[in-house]
């Protein structure tokens, strides 16, 4: 069961459009709604919860559930909310929990992406059905609505100073195309269609350690980095026994060993294993790649 938790704020199309589209399975979807400013904006923002929620349950058959936050600038509430809701959600069973920090005031997108992490920090065994993602749109419609508006208003300064030559065919063209905007603003928001990305349509953020990295460490996931992948964690040994200058004993392979366990999923979760017979092919996962690129300058 793959349960999606996503903040609403202006947008429509790329919560739930990426999801269509990448044929994701969705059963359930928690959305959260918060006053973001003016009353209108407020009435528009649950307008696109009420589609949303609709179509989630009629394009992907999804069980949909709505909340409120309470204060979107109310960073604190925000993370203890995401905190409990994501901890909830994997209580329920054992489907993957989805987090989507598209949408919504910075404030409850940091918060929910930052508690995000510390479920998995707690719940290590949990690391791979926890997921935060963000999906770019393709197009912004307030620069439009903006040039829209200036063409309306050079129309209304010339009938306004008497312009007797004011072209009626062109106000009403402005006029057409001014509804036709606010309606498709009115319909998705303030963002149009989901981008596609390296080959898909949802950029999913590596959960971060919160662990330092020590020296032995360090030359494990430099090698790796130098050489993407070893068939077994014996070739990675025999590889920095070599680059080191050191014998390839039983005892400096079980440091090897050791270590990359430390280094792996149920540790820091820099480095990934996959078994393969007797073996367990071993390279970096996606936030181990981002330490080295990190620090592969570093003197």
């Amino acid at each position: 069961m793959a349960t999606h938790v996503v903040p609403v704020g202006f947008d429509y199309d790329r919560l739930i459009a990426p999801l269509v589209r990448e044929r994701l399975s969705v059963e359930r979807v928690v959305l959260l709604e918060g006053a973001v400013g003016s009353e209108a904006n407020v009435e528009y923002s649950r307008n696109l919860a009420e589609k949303l929620a609709r179509d989630f349950e009629n394009l992907l058959g999804a069980e949909t559930e709505r909340r409120d936050v309470a204060d979107v600038y109310d960073y604190d509430a925000a993370f203890e909310q995401a905190f409990d809701l994501i901890n909830d959600e994997l209580d329920r069973g054992e489907g993957d929990v989805w987090v989507n920090i598209s949408s919504m005031p910075r404030t409850v997108s940091f918060a929910f992406a930052t508690a995000a992490d510390s479920v998995v920090i707690e719940r290590a065994d949990d690391r791979d059905r926890v997921h935060t993602y963000y999906t770019a749109p393709e197009k912004y419609l307030e620069t439009e609505l903006a040039e829209e508006l200036r063409e309306a208003v050079d129309l209304l300064d010339a009938a306004a100073e008497g312009d007797a030559g004011v072209d009626t065919d062109a106000a009403a063209e402005r006029a057409d195309a001014a509804r036709e905007l606010l309606d498709e603003f009115d319909e998705r928001g303030t963002t149009i269609g989901a981008k596609e990305l390296e080959g898909g349509h949802i950029i999913e953020f590596p959960v971060a350690s919160f662990s330092n990295v020590k020296p032995f460490e360090e030359l494990i996931l430099y090698t790796l980095g130098d050489h993407g992948e070893f068939e077994s964690v014996s070739e990675l040994a025999e590889t920095l026994a070599g680059e080191l200058g050191e014998e390839y004993t039983d005892s400096f392979r079980s440091k090897v060993i050791y270590n990359v366990d430390r280094l792996g999923p149920e540790g820091k979760g820099y480095v990934e294993q996959e078994a393969r017979g007797n073996a367990h092919r071993t390279h970096l996962s996606r936030i181990g790649e981002l330490w080295v690129r990190a620090h592969q300058n570093e003197d």
